[in-house]
């Protein structure tokens, strides 16, 4: 079945104050806070283009700033309106977005009364010294207590990471990963920093405080946490940030963005894999590999079947596409086969 939002943007709503990565009005591109008749409009009209969809499962989301930080009978106004959807049979649910210490049970019930399905944390980061230096404003603790709460009501819930936050490591973001693993979220979303327009971190950076991660960096680390997720079944809902052409062209100071940063680190993963496998000197390697998951295997531009030339030069190095249905793909190392698999 395939899951589609209907996307509600509440920019900058409910937040305290400013964390330093954050201009929530430069991500989300909408300035102003919509109207519940520009809501309404906005959900019928996603309705509209998915009627004809099958197997379709829908949520309306309120993305961009902490939901439950809104005064809370505006929270009432805008669940009533998406809750209204979800009654006619139209909507599967409600999804949200808040900060782990804007949870307690009086909102909770609120939520669970007007339909609310999915509850995700920005919890970006489960480092003390690296909570500090961004400012969150909440412990630690906050997020272990709201997570607990959200589990005793019973919602489906998510959590969000950030990496290359200040003061982060590869380390710490591994342990945070850890961290998250053990709260036992059904999904995540993993967010390399980038320097925004307008922000403190921009401050830190033009000032030489601050040092975002390069790309390949973030690749790097972004493998090591995939594979710790999927090892624990945990689904990576987002990887790197969404391509809007506000996002692209004006908001971005400096960092590791780009508008498949996913396909980038999927990339990665599969060479990493290919070359867990070349233990030998082979004269011959042949790759076949499923059209859907040609381009990851070869990389952007083709740099994984550079990469692999140049690191084996005597090697001759061929990618097939095959006309099997293969979910993974099959290596023949001078005429011997290998099955490959990201779960490996």
């Amino acid at each position: 079945m395939k899951h589609y939002n209907v996307p509600i943007f509440v920019p900058h709503e409910g937040c305290p104050h400013d964390c330093v990565f954050c201009n929530q009005k430069k991500i989300t591109g909408h300035n102003q806070v919509m109207s519940l008749s520009q809501m309404k409009f906005e959900i019928e009209m996603i309705l509209n283009e998915l009627e004809k969809t099958p197997d379709r499962e829908v949520e309306i989301a309120f993305f961009g700033g902490s939901f439950t930080g809104i005064p809370f009978q505006e929270q009432e106004q805008y669940l009533q309106l998406a809750y209204e959807y979800v009654e006619k049979g139209l909507i599967d649910g409600i999804r949200l977005s808040t900060r782990p210490d804007y949870i307690d049970e009086k909102i909770l019930k609120q939520l669970k009364k007007y339909g609310v399905s999915t509850i995700e944390l920005g919890v970006q980061s489960m480092d003390t010294q690296v909570v500090e230096l961004s400012k969150r404003g909440h412990t630690l603790q906050a997020v272990y207590t709201s997570v607990a709460l959200i589990k005793k009501f019973g919602f489906d819930f998510g959590l969000q990471m950030m990496v290359g936050l200040p003061g982060d490591t590869l380390e710490r973001a591994i342990h945070t990963a850890n961290e998250i693993v053990k709260l036992k979220p059904s999904q995540v979303r993993i967010y390399p920093t980038i320097v925004l327009k307008e922000t403190e971190l921009e401050e830190m950076y033009l000032s030489g405080i601050y040092t975002p991660l390069t790309i390949e960096e973030a690749v790097e680390w972004c493998v090591e946490l995939t594979r710790i997720f999927e090892a624990n079944q945990i689904q990576i809902i987002r990887l790197g940030l969404q391509s809007t052409d506000l996002l692209s062209t004006e908001a971005v100071v400096a960092g590791p963005y780009h508008p498949a940063f996913r396909q980038l680190v999927n990339s990665r993963r599969w060479l990493n894999l290919i070359l867990s496998e070349i233990v030998n000197d082979y004269s011959n390697i042949e790759i076949h590999v499923h059209p859907k998951l040609y381009s990851d295997v070869l990389g952007q531009k083709k740099s994984n079947l550079i990469e692999l030339q140049k690191k084996y030069p005597q090697t001759s190095f061929t990618m097939i596409q095959s006309k099997a249905q293969l979910k993974t793909i099959e290596l023949y190392l001078d005429g011997g086969k290998r099955i490959l698999s990201l779960q490996k």
